[in-house]
């Protein structure tokens, strides 16, 4: 299928360095084109594909590089979708497919594939997942999928009888086409993407094509209490199973603080350590795929128990003196920092602010409630400042973190939540917002350590 073929890859990163190791390496002719400057690239990568023979094309898109002499076009999920090397492989009949797509039509027979898309929660939902297949499972269970892993290293590792538990993309299903998973999940719709896809509507299309190539054998598991997703899903041809917060229906369920999978007790409120009840469906869908594949109750709860969420993303990090202590660096934008804001009930001592682009804290708002003391950090920390000024919510001025963030917890009361969602991009002080988040996890050490 992908032997003695000429490949045209646009973009590098890890999928397309995948795509082009396993390629060259099966007696393909690979040709690699990123638009990025080679100074600008992983030097690793570029030298490994050099000495293996790969064609690498670098700072520009030129118009005489790809034509009707190619097999496949393999597109890096980030490219848009009217590239026009996109458009031009289309107009010359190239197939334009992706380096997950190529994985799964080389996957040995037998395996078995879970899939998980939608719009939020689709990482800690196949996080999870893993972990509580892992815990029973033991080596037969793979990661992959956006979650940073290419589906392309597991081949030669994956054979009949493994299990892969993915996270698909928008970005990625847009270009599947013969894709098909034995599970298959969406957690929830919500409008994103536009300027990737379009439209909403769009969107919501490239979503539910996780489902289009299922059979009445295979499963969809569906957030009964979205609508979007319902509508969308009306007409597959998947045994549809179900998880609710509201109310029973044929799959998981939480009745009262309990959470039953078709009557069956699997776990309570209690035992989940993520917070907020976004969290709570994200075991509810998790629970949901794992009893698939006839995982019992208990292991659920043993995972579930300690498990403390993706790092960076609502990530319990620790608790001092009965202060529990989270990291949500990952919460760049307002709607995030709402999220985390609307997860907890308790006092709330926030860290705010970041880099300066005109974010709109003010939209925070209705969502203050709880917010007892705020560190305002970054370059946006004066416009921080005035926002809690306003709501009369006493507020810390630093530019650094690392030297406000012992005075908040001094203001900080017991049984209290200490935040950090800054609703900001990180670049004014750290290379990455993951930097951030382990040096707020440091620093909770340090106080643990007193």
């Amino acid at each position: 299928m992908f032997e003695n073929k000429k490949v045209f890859i646009l973009g590098l990163a890890r999928s397309g360095f995948a795509a082009a190791k396993y390629l060259i390496k099966h007696n393909n002719e690979v040709v690699l084109n990123d638009g990025k400057e080679e100074d600008k690239l992983d030097k690793n990568q570029i030298d490994e594909l050099k000495s293996l023979g790969v064609k690498l094309v670098f700072g520009s898109h030129p118009d005489d590089i790809l034509d009707e002499s190619f097999d496949y076009l393999i597109k890096n999920p980030g490219v848009p979708i009217d590239h026009k090397y996109v458009l031009k492989a289309r107009e010359l009949g190239v197939e334009v497919i992706n380096e997950a797509e190529m994985a799964f039509r080389l996957l040995p027979e037998g395996v078995k594939l879970i899939s998980i898309t939608g719009t939020n929660g689709k990482t800690t939902t196949t996080t999870l997942t893993y972990e509580i297949m892992k815990e029973y499972y033991k080596e037969k269970v793979f990661l992959t999928g956006n979650i940073g892993f290419p589906m392309t290293d597991l081949l030669g590792k994956v054979k009949s009888g493994d299990i892969i538990v993915m996270e698909v993309s928008c970005q990625q299903l847009e270009n599947m086409s013969k894709f098909k998973p034995n599970v298959g999940l969406i957690t929830n719709f919500s409008p994103a993407h536009i300027d990737f896809l379009k439209s909403y509507e769009n969107y919501k299309r490239v979503k539910a094509k996780i489902f289009r190539n299922q059979t009445s054998e295979d499963i969809a598991i569906l957030n009964a209490e979205n609508e979007d997703v319902l509508n969308e899903t009306k007409d597959i041809k998947s045994t549809k199973k179900y998880f609710s917060s509201k109310k029973k229906v044929d799959g998981t369920y939480l009745d009262g603080n309990d959470i039953y999978y078709n009557g069956e007790y699997v776990l309570s409120r209690s035992d989940i350590k993520i917070a907020g009840m976004h969290n709570v469906e994200n075991v509810m869908a998790a629970t949901t795929i794992v009893k698939e594949f006839n995982v019992p109750s208990e292991v659920i709860k043993k995972v579930v128990s300690n498990f403390k969420g993706v790092e960076h993303r609502l990530e319990f990090s620790g608790e001092v003196n009965t202060r529990r202590f989270y990291n949500d660096t990952e919460a760049t934008n307002i709607k995030c920092t709402q999220i985390a804001l609307s997860s907890f009930d308790q006092d709330i001592f926030i860290i705010l602010g970041g880099l300066e682009r005109g974010q709109v804290f003010e939209d925070l708002t209705p969502y203050m409630k709880n917010v007892k003391g705020i560190l305002a950090i970054g370059s946006c920390r004066d416009r921080v400042k005035e926002f809690g000024d306003k709501l009369g919510i006493p507020t810390i001025v630093h530019e650094y973190l690392k030297d406000g963030f012992k005075e908040l917890y001094d203001m900080s009361t017991p049984n209290s939540v200490i935040l950090l969602s800054p609703g900001s991009a990180s670049w004014d002080q750290y290379k990455e917002c993951e930097v951030r988040g382990a040096e707020f996890k440091n620093l909770v050490k340090e106080l643990q350590n007193k």
